[in-house]
């Protein structure tokens, strides 16, 4: 199968995780959806990635939608956790996550603005959006807890994780580490292979966004 994929996304990136956390072979496909020419739009109509291209051509985009298939057709090794309680906690960290990045996604893009159209309102509500979902994981993840969830790795690991390097190459400014049990949380994550393997690198988006 074959992972379509832009080296910063946060969401790309949790789908490639659990490809190497389960074993699975992939040849991964990377270009700029922004850029004239992305191919993403012959895959996934909505023109986003990632888009996980099977061999029989079918096609699977949004992440969440991805690692729910990858989890029921690979269940073993495991991501979401078997009890309902974790599960519902991991989701819960990966709606804040994917939130986190979604709003950041906005500022970017009105980044991409001059100076003189840019909303300073709509700037300051999407970074509000970023610091209190952070907030929100931090005071959801136990301080001191090996995992973010229950005492494996799973989900809500991938989500947070990846959020939070995100973070340091896209929003740096944002002082994500005063919670000091989140920064320990993503050191011990960003050990592990899949993580060393995915570190995400910035893009150059060519032409109007």
């Amino acid at each position: 199968m074959k992972l379509l994929s832009a080296t910063p996304s946060p969401y790309a990136r949790k789908v490639r995780i659990a490809l190497h956390e389960k074993g699975i072979p992939f040849e991964l496909l990377t270009e700029v959806p922004w850029n004239a020419g992305a191919t993403a739009p012959q895959y996934n109509p909505l023109g986003k990635i990632p888009v996980l291209i099977l061999d029989s051509g079918e096609c699977y985009y949004e992440s969440r939608f991805i690692l729910e298939y990858l989890e029921l057709r690979n269940p073993e090794p495991p991501i979401y956790p078997r009890d309902t309680r974790l599960l519902l906690a991991a989701k819960r960290l990966e709606v804040l996550a994917d939130g986190a990045c979604d709003a950041f996604v906005l500022v970017f893009m009105e980044r991409q603005r001059p100076e003189a159209h840019r909303s300073a309102p709509w700037l300051a509500r999407q970074q509000a959006k970023i610091a209190a979902a952070v907030d929100e994981i931090a005071r959801l993840i136990e301080p001191g807890s090996e995992y973010a969830v229950g005492d494996s790795f799973s989900l809500g690991d991938i989500a947070v994780g990846t959020l939070l390097q995100y973070l340091d190459v896209r929003y740096p400014e944002l002082p994500w580490r005063r919670h000091a049990h989140l920064e320990a949380l993503a050191q011990r994550l960003w050990q592990r292979p899949s993580f060393e393997q995915t570190v995400p690198v910035k893009q150059t988006v060519v032409g109007a966004v």
